[in-house]
């Protein structure tokens, strides 16, 4: 919405006979769908001003501002409406839970297509998914905090304590390639990965940021070669 002022926001949105929209909320570091709610012009008004989430309850019908009675508020990094101007979304960098299950996001029950109830055999996964499936587990342990899980440990241990275990498994990935030993270097870059993962977390930083430094990288190469052909 850069650009447009509060006003002009309010008038491209296609308000329902409510005067609601719909608002999606995804978490900006793990691109998580966390919850879905609705606004009105106050509540939009009001997330605008604040840079935390406000939404219309339409079972109690009151403005709410989410966080505040459990402390998980939801800080905007980017509000956006689409084509039809009939959907909202809202990136957040989120605090704890964002379900008032207690659970990381809202939309936790999997419904298995024919494939996936069938195992899916057919259907082979890419080759990265599984770090996409890690960003979401660590981000959840984030939020949920599940008492019991090594995850929950570093966190709650803070920044000092993950700095100490990628230095460590740092200092082990140096060792197993001086071994020579491809099965101690697989494991021990597989921790180096896990615990450079929870550090992003911690930092609010997402993967994405990353994959798209490499991909500047790439893009600047590329045009270094061609300048010098």
């Amino acid at each position: 919405m850069s650009g447009l002022t509060f006003e002009q926001v309010a008038e491209a949105v296609k308000w329902d006979g409510q005067g609601l929209v719909p608002a999606i909320v995804q978490d900006a570091v793990s691109k998580e769908v966390l919850m879905l709610a609705y606004m009105n012009r106050e509540s939009l008004r009001l997330t605008v001003e604040s840079g935390e989430t406000w939404f219309w309850s339409r079972s109690r019908s009151e403005l709410w501002h989410k966080g505040a009675t459990s402390g998980h508020i939801q800080k905007v990094r980017s509000l956006r409406y689409d084509c039809d101007g009939d959907t909202l979304l809202v990136t957040v960098e989120q605090t704890g839970p964002a379900c008032h299950t207690g659970a990381y996001s809202c939309f936790f029950n999997e419904i298995a297509s024919s494939e996936g109830a069938a195992g899916g055999s057919n259907q082979q996964a890419g080759r990265f998914d599984i770090l996409e499936k890690l960003e979401h587990i660590i981000a959840q342990r984030d939020a949920e905090r599940p008492e019991g899980a090594y995850t929950t440990y570093l966190f709650e241990k803070g920044v000092d304590k993950i700095l100490k275990k990628v230095g460590e498994e740092a200092a082990e990935v140096i060792i197993a390639a001086k071994n020579r030993s491809h099965e101690e270097l697989r494991y021990e870059a597989s921790d180096l990965i896990f615990h450079l993962m929870v550090l992003l977390r911690e930092q609010k930083l997402p993967l994405d940021d990353l994959l798209s430094e490499l991909a500047r990288r790439h893009l600047k190469q590329k045009s270094e070669y061609a300048i010098s052909d």
